[in-house]
Order: C-alpha cells, then sequence, then structure tokens
C-alpha cells in the first residue's frame, strides 16, 4: 500500500468533479501534492470551491496531455468508464488508477466497515450505522450512501468505525483497501452495460475481502449461492447470516423461512433472530429478537437487519443493545417508503429498486392486490426474472426506455391491465401521468407502488429525483 506522503509535490489527477472528486481533491491538496481536477462537463459549479485553494481545475473536455511523465496518480470517479481516454493513457504509462474509495483507506485513522451487494446496501449500511451509535462506537456512515468517503475520513476518530456503502464501481478501482469488516449482501444481475459481464461484476464485488486477513470479518449471505462460493478462498473469518437455513455458526431466523413465499403456513411459531458464535468464540446462542418486532417489513429486510446485526456483532456492539434500534428503525426514504393512504388506496416509493431481483422483493413484501409502476433505463434485460411477481399484480404501468419489454412480460404473465404512458412532455409530467393512472386502476385495499426495476437515468437526474416526483405526484392526486 503506497502512503499518502508518496504523493507530497507529486502530480495527482483527480478525474470527475463530483462531491467525491472535490473530496479527494482537497485531501491530496492538504497533503501537499500537486493537484489537477478534470470534467469533461461545460459547467462545474464545485469549480470556485477548488480554485479558491489554489488547486488546478480544467472543465469541458479532457486535455491531450492530461497524464504526462509527471503524472505520479489518477484518482477517477466510480462511474467514469475504463475506456475513457485519460484512463487508458495513464494504464498505458503505467500510472495507478484508483477510486476515490482507495486513497480514504491510505487516509483512515479509522476501521472501516465496507458495505457491497447488488441489493439493499442502502438500508444495511444505515442500520449498521444506527446500531453502532447505540452502542456509543462512535461511527461514520460514508460512502455511496451521500457523505464522501474522503469527507469521512477527514473526521473520523481512531476509536471510531467509518461504515461505507460501496458500489462495484467503486471496488474495481482499490488494489490495498482492506476493510476489518466486510459485508457482501447478494449477486444479481446488474450493471453489465458498465461491467461487460457478470465475471467482471462479481469480481470487483469481490475485491473487498481481496486484503482481508486472520481476524478480521466477512459477513456473507448464506442464501446466495454466489456468496457462499466465495467463502473458501477468504483469509478473513467468516461469519454467514441466512433467512432460509438454520446455522451452526451465524446469524439466522428461527424457524427459517420456506423459500417458497406462498408455503408458510398460517400457525407457525414465532420467529426469531438467533446468533450463534462460533466454538473459537466460546460457542452458545443469543436470541436478539423477534422477526415480527422488526421496525421494517419484508423478508429481504429481514435479511439486511442480520446482515447489520452480524456486522455490528464483529465490530464488538453488546447483543442485549440491538433490538430496540431495530425495532424504531423504519426504513430510508425511496426504499419501499410509505407515502400515503387516499380512499383507502396506500402509496408506496420503492424508486431505489433498480434491478428485477429488488422489485421481485419489494412486490412480496406488501400485502394485498398492487398495481405497479416500473420502468427506466435500458440495459439490455429482458426482465423475465420479473415473469413470477408480475402474475400476481392486478395492474401495471410502465414508463421510460423499457416499457415495451415490461409489457411484454405482462402479457406472458397474463396480466390484463397492463398500460404504458408515452413520454409526451417531460419526464416530470410522464411520471405524474403514470401515477394518475395507477391510481385509477386500485381500489380501496389496494397499493400502488412504484418499483421500476430500471436505473432512472433515461429520463431522470437520479433515482432520488425520480422517487420524490412519485411522492409529489401521490401527494397532489
Amino acid at each position: 500500500m503506497n502512503h499518502p506522503s508518496t504523493y507530497r509535490d507529486k502530480r495527482v489527477v483527480i478525474l470527475g468533479l463530483a462531491r467525491s472528486g472535490v473530496s479527494v481533491a482537497k485531501l491530496f491538496h492538504k497533503l501537499g501534492a500537486d493537484v489537477i481536477v478534470n470534467d469533461k462537463k461545460e459547467t462545474c459549479p464545485e469549480a470556485d470551491e477548488l480554485t479558491a485553494l489554489g488547486i488546478s481545475v480544467l472543465c469541458g473536455y479532457h486535455p491531450d496531455d492530461l497524464i504526462d511523465e509527471r503524472t505520479a496518480l489518477l484518482v477517477k470517479n466510480p462511474g467514469i468508464p475504463y475506456s475513457a481516454p485519460p484512463v487508458l493513457q495513464a494504464l498505458e504509462r503505467g500510472v495507478e488508477v484508483i477510486t476515490e474509495v482507495e486513497a480514504a483507506y491510505w487516509f483512515s485513522p479509522a476501521p472501516i466497515i465496507g458495505i457491497t451487494g447488488s441489493n439493499g446496501k442502502t438500508t444495511t449500511t444505515t442500520l449498521i450505522g444506527k446500531l453502532l451509535e447505540a452502542a456509543g462506537m462512535k461511527p461514520i456512515v460514508a460512502g455511496n450512501i451521500g457523505l464522501p468517503l474522503c469527507d469521512a475520513v477527514g473526521e473520523a476518530e481512531e476509536d471510531g468505525w467509518i461504515v461505507a456503502e460501496l458500489s462495484s464501481f467503486q471496488l474495481k478501482g482499490t488494489s490495498a483497501f482492506r476493510p476489518r469488516i466486510a459485508l457482501l449482501l447478494n449477486l444479481a444481475e446488474t450493471h453489465l452495460d458498465y461491467h461487460g459481464d457478470m465475471e467482471d461484476y462479481v469480481a470487483s464485488k469481490r475485491k473487498l475481502f481481496a486484503n482481508q486477513e486472520s481476524g478480521d470479518t466477512a459477513v456473507l449471505n448464506w442464501d446466495d449461492e454466489t456468496c457462499r462460493g466465495i467463502a473458501g478462498g477468504l483469509s478473513a473469518d467468516v461469519l454467514p447470516f441466512s433467512i432460509y437455513k438454520r446455522l451452526e455458526t451465524g446469524v439466522c431466523v428461527e424457524p427459517p423461512y420456506n423459500r417458497d413465499i406462498h408455503a408458510d403456513g398460517l400457525e407457525e411459531p414465532r420467529r426469531m433472530i438467533v446468533y450463534r458464535r462460533p466454538a473459537s468464540a466460546g460457542g452458545g446462542e443469543t436470541i436478539i429478537m423477534p422477526v415480527d418486532t422488526l421496525g421494517i417489513p419484508g423478508r429481504h429486510n429481514t435479511a439486511n437487519a442480520l446482515a447489520a446485526i452480524a456486522a455490528a456483532l464483529a465490530a464488538g456492539a453488546p447483543p442485549e443493545g440491538l433490538a430496540k434500534p431495530l425495532e424504531l428503525f423504519k426504513g430510508v426514504e425511496h426504499r419501499l417508503e410509505f407515502v400515503r393512504e387516499l380512499n383507502g388506496v396506500k402509496f408506496y416509493n420503492d424508486s431505489k429498486a433498480t434491478n428485477s431481483t429488488a422489485s421481485t422483493m419489494s412486490i412480496r413484501s406488501l400485502k394485498g392486490p398492487i398495481v405497479l409502476v416500473a420502468g427506466g433505463l435500458d440495459r439490455g434485460s429482458d426482465y423475465m426474472e420479473l415473469l413470477p411477481a408480475f402474475r400476481n399484480l392486478k395492474g401495471l404501468v410502465a414508463l421510460g426506455e423499457t416499457k415495451e419489454k415490461l409489457l411484454r412480460v405482462a402479457e406472458l404473465a397474463g396480466l390484463a391491465n397492463a398500460h404504458s404512458v408515452n413520454a409526451e412532455g417531460d419526464a416530470e409530467s410522464t411520471l405524474r401521468e403514470a401515477v394518475r393512472q395507477a391510481a385509477a386502476l386500485a381500489e380501496p385495499g389496494d397499493t400502488v407502488l412504484l418499483s421500476p426495476a430500471c436505473a432512472s437515468w433515461d429520463m431522470f437526474a437520479s433515482y432520488e429525483q425520480r422517487g420524490s416526483i412519485f411522492k409529489q405526484s401521490a401527494h397532489t392526486l
């Protein structure tokens, strides 16, 4: 691992001027590096803050000589592809290319808990922060969830924790990054437009564990075959979690759920969340809490809670202090978020569901008939994974680039009430019309659910903007 002091008086290029780019530029500038920031955007509102500090900022194009013999390091925004000319030039010259995650690790005085997976990252990351906070362990929640990691590093203390939500884009650009506790929640087909194939996507996620050592902890979803398969090659101590299996060691649900959501009986015993310690820790079993007292609904959220419990226990939080914050936590914005009830119809915002697996889990988590609002950026999927869930819908209103694909799945599912919204106006008016149509299909006792199964970028700047417009639309019906 390169020590940050290696780059004092050396040229460090920051590629991309999002919040994380500003954060990492300031960190290296404070160190004494010769920092140059470059962004292809014509307008860079963040530039003034950096130029006031004496940092060079170039916007609107990538200069041909951005990467030269003086360049010691390139820190790129995670979303910038490795095919971008400055990245290719750096790699050809042997310049190390990293993301902010790697840089933050170099500077961090505090140990890091890293959370990744295809679904559930934000909820689990937030939960871990709540659990450690309740235990007085001074967590700072950061990463892909909002606060840039390099900002968190500036605030962190040696006896605290940085709790970091991490994407595959961020992890792909790491080399020495070593979280003391690493969580892989699940793996589903997503972001293949960036990674090219599942092999590269899984390899990027697996880098979370690459530098862990004995005594570190790897928290893995034992219900996910790919996650289980990763366990055998790890140096860290493996702490599994499961909602479908009875674990001899780890955090699980007792009695376990049946994978067939319709197979659970009405008179089953009350399910409990149980932690079973490994023999190396003295063995034994601790009941954490009943599943039905969790503050967030759905099996997928139960799995998220188990992962958060495992991480908190690995960090040293006392088991007896975990139940209360888990009961009080009501979820994160845009993730199965209750919006309102109107004329007996409930509205839920699940804009953060950007792939088929996430939408399927949300559909299965809600009781009663559902009218689904879905669609967005087309990343090449056929969305056939949604077929079983669509068979249980009352209606569908599709929009965005994928609307025809979703209508095809609805047809195969035998869903008669399936409609699409033509994008004759702007994105906001299109989504408002979709909400109006969905509400018209719903009756008292039904739910209107925005769970797009797609990224938002064909119409919106972010899933947050999409979710906010949905909520505004529901409130103004």
